[in-house]
């Protein structure tokens, strides 16, 4: 077989042009897929003693489902990942799993993980000039610390509120839920925007 940057550049358009086109009971499995990625990515972690939220890799899986399968279907991929583990498979951080997630320290940043999917998905599908490093990299910061960040450190407030019977301070809020996870970020997300200009062909599909 042929090996060459432009036959690379012809199978990567022909990947997604064929990700875009294909059935809807494709686009399912690459969803579920894409979910089972998310769960075992969960499982790798760094626990903080003073935070009840864990250092993880899965926002590297929950950046690359937008770009991978697009509009809907990255978002739809963490829908499918939050539901299974929601019914009890465990496969949330620490192979956990259940309802209780989203009462707990953790349950804002699951439906962070949603949004920044479909936006992401949306974003990387509409624009191509997106789909170059810097590009990527600024829209996934912004993406990773509004959409996940945000959802989360108001779900972390309202558990400690629940917890405590007073919501903590707004410096007590981000050294918690925020600060920690800053440099690890940065490199997950120049990691995932590496990958997106690696993989994402440069023309409309």
């Amino acid at each position: 077989m042929e090996i060459s940057i432009d036959n690379y550049f012809r199978k990567r358009y022909s990947l997604f042009t064929w990700r875009s086109n294909t059935s809807t009971i494709n686009k399912v499995i690459l969803a579920f897929f894409m979910a089972c990625i998310t769960g075992l990515m969960a499982q790798v972690i760094i626990p903080l003693p003073w935070t009840p939220v864990p250092v993880t890799a899965q926002t590297f899986a929950v950046l690359m489902a937008g770009v991978v399968l697009g509009r809907w279907w990255g978002g739809i991929s963490q829908v499918m990942y939050l539901a299974v583990g929601l019914l009890g498979v465990p496969w949330f951080a620490g192979l956990t799993g259940g309802y209780e997630i989203l009462l707990g320290a953790t349950g804002g940043y699951f439906l962070g993980f949603i949004l920044t999917a479909f936006v992401m998905g949306y974003v990387t599908d509409k624009y191509a000039q997106s789909r170059n490093f810097r590009p990527m990299f600024g829209l996934m910061f912004l993406v990773n610390f509004a959409f996940i960040y945000i959802p989360g450190l108001l779900g972390l407030g309202l558990w400690m509120y629940m917890v405590k019977g007073t919501f903590p301070t707004f410096l007590t809020l981000i050294s918690m839920g925020l600060l920690p996870f800053v440099i690890g970020d940065l490199v997950k997300i120049g990691g995932a925007a590496a990958l997106t200009k690696a993989i994402t062909p440069k023309e409309e599909y």
